[in-house]
């Protein structure tokens, strides 16, 4: 009997939710053929089976979450089926996979019985609402791409199924409550605290309450970065801005690798990291993930603002893998487009610092001419780990990145 677990995939996951099985007991199975998904801290995971063979029991029901080293479901495989002895027969073969956690749903929809369904493409977050409704998501028929269900497929189909036990249940109120004046308490609504939402406020909490959070603000002038954009668009180069903030923050790093850097407590030294891998804080639907783009003092402009752009749409996707969510260095967070003017960022534990951009917004400044003229100002914050670095350091360091900023063609020369 082969016992497969969920495993601790990175990172010290400690737990995970079931998402969906994609096999039921009785399935025949081949290795490397997926058995279950599961939710971890940033991502949706496929477990695969080790061996071939049977799948004898499933253990843990849709919905639940679990911790590291719990037996998710066991399969028969083919050896034990053959003719082996009495003793080996009897003896129990744990195998442990690469899992996340998983907790059980109440009074699914789901048919308990009957062949498995078509396998579902769905994120996350439809996949909870549809629990929360208790909708069997496999019935729902996907109107996005690809098949895709969506939230709004899964609403439709609960007001299609609730459509005439709602009106039975109004009529009943009417007669049961006949005085039109008794107030009715209607259930607040409320959001599951699992899944990804729960890993974020675990790691949020461990770096506020570990590292003494220190901001450090400044304005930055835009004017000429945009305007060199312009010019490289005319040559049919697309940079984004957020490409050149990743170039500049590598070259200032290197100049100051105390920011990226990790310290070890224990062994009381702080480590400085020879190359530097950029996390790209992005928000998408089921809450907030860091893609990592590596060794970015190591590469162009154009290769940079290619990665964060594949990285980014597929972290909206949910189909970042392991590697390319771990190992980041430092941080930034561009919340500009979205209409932030200042903020007090949280440092992705356990680096040193993060750096936060916001609006850029035309505003009249004075000239070294002491004429008024209009520019376009950016308002940015790092916040660093003051058992690292000092303030004054923190100052220099973003001085430095902010001299590349105003002055592109300087940050072009820095490459050469």
């Amino acid at each position: 009997m082969i016992e497969v677990r969920l495993h601790d995939i990175g990172e010290g996951m400690t737990e995970g939710e079931i998402i969906s099985y994609l096999v039921k007991e009785g399935d025949p199975v081949t290795v490397d053929q997926p058995l279950v998904e599961v939710q971890t801290e940033k991502m949706v995971a496929e477990l695969t089976s080790p061996a071939n063979g049977t799948i004898k029991e499933i253990l843990i029901d849709t919905g639940r979450t679990i911790t590291v080293g719990t037996t998710i479901l066991t399969i028969a495989s083919e050896q034990s089926k053959g003719g082996v002895s009495s003793s080996q027969t009897k003896e129990e073969v744990a195998t442990t996979v690469e899992a996340p956690q998983a907790q059980k749903p109440m009074n699914m929809e789901r048919p308990k019985t009957g062949p498995l369904s078509k396998r579902v493409k769905a994120a996350p977050y439809t996949r909870k609402v549809a629990r929360e409704h208790n909708v069997d998501i496999t019935l729902v028929e996907g109107t996005g791409r690809a098949g895709r269900i969506t939230v709004e497929d899964v609403l439709r189909h609960v007001e299609e199924r609730d459509r005439g036990r709602v009106k039975t249940e109004s009529a009943e109120i009417a007669v049961l409550e006949p005085n039109p004046v008794q107030e009715s308490q209607e259930p607040l609504d409320v959001i599951p605290f699992k899944g990804r939402r729960k890993q974020i406020s675990k790691k949020m909490t461990q770096s506020f309450f570990t590292i003494p959070h220190v901001c450090h603000y400044e304005e930055i002038d835009m004017t000429d970065l945009i305007q060199f954009r312009k010019e490289l668009h005319e040559m049919d180069e697309h940079i984004s801005v957020a490409a050149f903030f990743v170039k500049a923050l590598a070259i200032a790093l290197k100049e100051y690798p105390v920011f990226n850097a990790e310290l070890d407590e224990e062994n009381e030294v702080i480590r400085l990291e020879k190359a530097v891998h950029m996390g790209i804080a992005a928000d998408t639907e089921e809450g907030l993930i860091v893609p990592v783009v590596r060794d970015v003092d190591k590469k162009s402009l154009r290769a940079i603002h290619q990665e964060m752009k594949e990285l980014t749409q597929k972290a909206k996707e949910n189909k970042l893998t392991i590697r390319e969510i771990t190992g980041s260095t430092f941080t930034i967070s561009n919340v500009g487009p979205m209409g932030s003017i200042g903020a007090t960022p949280i440092i992705n534990y356990p680096e040193t610092g993060l750096m936060a951009f916001h609006k850029t917004k035309k505003m009249p400044v004075v000239n070294e001419h002491d004429e008024i003229v209009i520019r376009s100002i950016m308002n940015v914050t790092m916040t660093f780990d003051h058992r690292v670095a000092d303030g004054g350091e923190a100052i220099r360091f973003t001085n430095r990145f902010k001299s590349l900023i105003e002055n592109p063609k300087r940050l072009i020369l820095e490459l050469a």
